[in-house]
C-alpha cells in the first residue's frame, strides 16, 4: 500500500536531517517545533520506520531508513520544484542549497575554481563545501549529508555512478640547489633518489599511495620528515630538507616559507591518481549534483 505523505513533511524531514535537531529545523523553517515534530511523527508512521535516533548531547541522527529516505526526498523535492516552475512558465533554472563533499587536500586547488564556474552557470544555487578525508566523505554520502563528493580513487571502490574527472600522474619536487633541478629535460628517476631524505605527505590515504609507488619499484624511501599539510611538505623541500613526491601541481613554485621548489617528471611508469565524483549510494543524483558534475568535467577535460 502506498504511503500517504506530503511534500511539506518531506521538507521538514530534510531540514531536521540537515540541522540535527527539531528546534534548529523549526527556527530555519519559521514554524513551531511542535509542527515539525508532528510532521516527522506522521512521516515515520506512514513509512513504518523510525527515521531518527536521539543521541545524548548530539541531537538527532538518521537511521538507515532515514538515510535512504533523505536521498530520495532531496531528489523528489527538487523534481517537484521543477514541475511547479514548468507549470508557471518560469523556466527551468536550478536553485536551492547544495552541499558538496571535497577531499581536504583537494579543496585548496579545486573548490574556488569550481565554485566560480558553477556560480556563473547556476547563480541561484548556493553551494557549501564539506571538507573531509576519504572515509569522512564516504560516510557523508551514505548519510545524505552531501549530494556529490569530489575525491581521489584511493581506497574507494568505483560504483556505477562514479565519474572520473581527471587523471594526475605523480611528480617529484626538489629544492633549486638539488643536482636534479638542473636537468634540462625536467625529469628524474625515483630510484636514483631512494637514499636521499624524503619528505612524506602524511595525510590519511595519501601516505599509503605515495609509499606504494616506492614498493612498486622495489625500493624503500628514506623518510626523514612527515607532514600532513601539502604546503608544509613543499616548504620543507624548498628549504633543502629533502625531496618529495606529490600529485597536484601549483601554478607557481613559490612556497609559504619563502623558498621555491622545482617539479620534475618521474621517468618510471607509476600509478596515477584519479580525481572522481561520487554520488550517494541510494537514489538518483539530484539535478544540482548532475550540473555540478558537468561543470567539473568541463573544467578538467572530461566533459
Amino acid at each position: 500500500m502506498a504511503a500517504d505523505f506530503t511534500l511539506t513533511q518531506l521538507r521538514y524531514f530534510v531540514a531536521v536531517a540537515e540541522a540535527g535537531s527539531m528546534t534548529a529545523a523549526a527556527r530555519k523553517l519559521s514554524v513551531t517545533q511542535s509542527t515539525v515534530s508532528a510532521a516527522i511523527a506522521q512521516l515515520e508512521h506512514e513509512m513504518g520506520q523510525a527515521l531518527f535516533v536521539r543521541l545524548a548531547r548530539r541531537g538527532l541522527e538518521l537511521t538507515a531508513a532515514g538515510q535512504r529516505l533523505r536521498s530520495g526526498a532531496i531528489a523528489l523535492l527538487e523534481d517537484a520544484g521543477s514541475l511547479i516552475a514548468t507549470v508557471r512558465d518560469e523556466g527551468d533554472e536550478l536553485d536551492g542549497e547544495m552541499t558538496v563533499g571535497m577531499f581536504a587536500p583537494l579543496a585548496a586547488f579545486r573548490a574556488p575554481v569550481i565554485l566560480q564556474a558553477f556560480e556563473r552557470a547556476h547563480p541561484r544555487v548556493r553551494v557549501t563545501f564539506l571538507e573531509a578525508d576519504q572515509d569522512g566523505l564516504r560516510s557523508a554520502l551514505a548519510k545524505g549529508q552531501c549530494e556529490v563528493a569530489l575525491m581521489y580513487d584511493m581506497g574507494v571502490l568505483a560504483t556505477p555512478g562514479t565519474q572520473v574527472v581527471e587523471t594526475i600522474a605523480p611528480h617529484v619536487i626538489v629544492c633549486p640547489d638539488h643536482p636534479a633541478a638542473n636537468n634540462p629535460d625536467a625529469e628524474v628517476s625515483l630510484r636514483s633518489l631512494a637514499d636521499e631524505p624524503f619528505v612524506l605527505f602524511d595525510a590519511p590515504q595519501s601516505r599509503e599511495y605515495f609509499l606504494s609507488l616506492f614498493r612498486h619499484l622495489g625500493i624503500e624511501p628514506n623518510v626523514r620528515h612527515r607532514a600532513s599539510g601539502y604546503e608544509t611538505v613543499r616548504s620543507f623541500v624548498a628549504r633543502g630538507h629533502g625531496y618529495s613526491v606529490l600529485n597536484q601541481r601549483l601554478h607557481h613554485d613559490v612556497t609559504a616559507s619563502g623558498g621555491s621548489v622545482v617539479p620534475l617528471r618521474i621517468v618510471e611508469d607509476l600509478l596515477p591518481i584519479r580525481v572522481m565524483l561520487m554520488f550517494p549510494p541510494v537514489g538518483a543524483p539530484t539535478r544540482r549534483a548532475r550540473a555540478f558534475a558537468t561543470v567539473c568535467r568541463t573544467l578538467y577535460g572530461a566533459g
